[in-house]
């Protein structure tokens, strides 16, 4: 089989190649989890119009598979999650709390405070800054912000190529 035609008909490629429209023009978003010192666990990437909602389930799945040995028990997960008011609905915060994770998610200015079931928790929430940090060391690479990929597969593959040389730099050092 040709590689253009493997490469066409990928079954991983998303019809849009995580390619949207937004107000800058074309554009993706990468949609990130990561430990509290700021160590990438699972991300996602999608087209640039779409709301940062989308991927949450998708991002925790992967973290859930990823973070798991092979008997099943985690080897890491989240106990707090943090996100800015976008990521604000009562949906979120429920299924976040199935799985064991504390929302840090603080609400919306029209939104009635005490009628939440998660509490938010302001200290904790002043650390969220160390996910904005991760994203902006990984548009330091040159590949992941200018996205010379055509691909979204490959892509991820430089993402993950960043985060790698990440891992290698702290192990190093």
């Amino acid at each position: 089989m040709c590689f253009w035609r493997w490469k066409k008909g990928a079954p991983d490629e998303p019809a849009d190649h995580a390619l949207g429209r937004s107000r800058g023009g074309y554009s993706t978003k990468i949609h990130l989890l990561v430990d509290g010192m700021g160590n990438p666990l699972a991300f996602t990437i999608t087209g640039g119009q779409a709301h940062e909602t989308t991927a949450l389930l998708e991002v925790l799945e992967k973290a859930d598979n990823d973070l798991h040995d092979s008997e099943g028990r985690p080897v890491a997960w989240p106990v707090n999650l943090a996100g800015d008011k976008g990521y604000r609905a009562e949906w979120i915060d429920e299924t976040l709390i199935d799985l064991g994770i504390n929302p840090i998610i603080p609400s919306k200015s029209n939104e009635d405070r005490d009628a939440r079931t998660a509490q938010f928790d302001g200290d904790c929430y002043r650390r969220r800054n160390i996910v904005e940090r991760s994203i902006g060391w990984l548009k330091e690479c040159r590949r992941v912000f200018s996205r010379f990929e055509k691909t979204a597969i490959n892509y991820a593959g430089m993402i993950k190529m960043a985060m790698i040389e990440r891992f290698l730099r702290m192990m190093c050092s």
